[in-house]
């Protein structure tokens, strides 16, 4: 994996709670925001060894971390998991809404329970976790949150009608949080395109996923982070945007 570069701290001493960061795209993600000088909250379901692997290799780096277990499901442990945040640090600056489930549904073959499952994780889960942090933020008058959205919510799939579904009302979510939480909170969207494809994911099918980009590559994990890290600190005149990172597959 590509060293990020160490750049001026725009973010030292935020405290930065990303869900679902304890792998893949969310560890990428807590690595970024670290570097810039943020105290990261690393929240796990059920990846407790690579979410306590991450803090230790955090904390070589003297960045302030922290593992925190939720089952974001469950209302209640998502309340647990924000108020354990604040109970650490002490407050909470910027919420990442990272965490996510994803798998095939062939439309004949959806069941009530993978409804349900994808709105309560997907979309119910980001929704309760900004109205937390967003109280929070609204009370001291400053806050960002960034959703981590899918093209799949802007052009929806067909084996993937609940995800896609999920994702779609993330965006709306976006748009209607920065709304609600303006003029002192921002919050934004990326909607990642093939970026950092499924393991089970064969070399033709990841050609194919290539070709169907402007770029004709597949993204990363970092371009997602890079991306993260733009809406965070690169301009404070940015809310309510969806930001593609999918090398021009939504034009395509």
């Amino acid at each position: 994996m590509r060293k990020f570069r160490l750049t001026e701290k725009a973010l030292e001493n935020q405290v930065v709670l990303i869900t679902g960061s304890a792998q893949r795209v969310g560890r990428v993600i807590a690595e970024r925001l670290a570097v810039d000088g943020a105290r990261v909250v690393i929240h796990y379901h059920r990846s407790e060894v690579s979410a306590r692997k991450l803090v230790r290799q955090l904390a070589t780096r003297g960045v302030e971390a922290v593992c925190l277990q939720a089952d974001l499901s469950d209302p209640f442990q998502i309340k647990r998991l924000v108020r354990q945040t604040v109970e650490h640090f002490g407050t909470i600056d910027i919420l990442i809404n990272n965490a996510a489930i994803f798998y095939r549904t062939p439309f004949p073959e959806i069941s009530d329970h993978d409804w349900e499952k994808f709105m309560r994780v997907n979309l119910r889960a980001p929704f309760l976790l900004a109205r937390e942090a967003g109280r929070i933020f609204l009370e001291k008058k400053s806050g960002q949150i960034v959703n981590v959205a899918d093209v799949g919510g802007l052009r929806p799939w067909g084996d993937f009608i609940p995800y896609s579904v999920s994702k779609a009302g993330l965006i709306a979510l976006t748009q209607a949080l920065a709304k609600a939480l303006a003029p002192h909170v921002r919050v934004n969207a990326v909607a990642p395109g093939p970026v950092l494809l499924p393991d089970d994911y064969s070399e033709e099918e990841a050609g194919i996923s290539a070709l169907r980009t402007l770029l004709k590559r597949v993204g990363t994990a970092k371009d997602v982070a890079e991306a993260i890290h733009f809406l965070l600190t690169g301009s404070d005149f940015i809310t309510g945007a969806v930001v593609p990172v999918d090398g021009g597959r939504l034009i395509v």
